[in-house]
């Protein structure tokens, strides 16, 4: 029981890792540099960071919102 715990942690953590470094690889294609004040690199960088923190969490979590459903079908039947 608990190694299905174990194997589903990993997962979610996975998913999450991998869809962060997704969208943070994505909004490289922005500038943030642009949007901000003038010699304000860091903080820019901070928000690229930020905001691919939260789009990379939020896509990851529907993702696995919408493997559990899909395995809760079985339930239906």
């Amino acid at each position: 029981m608990y190694s299905g715990l174990g194997i589903t942690a990993g997962v979610t953590m996975l998913s999450h890792f991998v869809f962060i470094l997704i969208s943070f690889r994505l909004l490289t294609a922005l500038r943030f540099d642009k949007l901000l004040r003038p010699n304000h690199v860091r903080e820019s960088q901070l928000l690229m960071v930020f905001i691919a923190i939260a789009l990379g969490f939020t896509v990851s979590e529907f993702f696995l919102s919408l493997l559990q459903s899909a395995r809760d079908l079985q339930y239906l039947l």
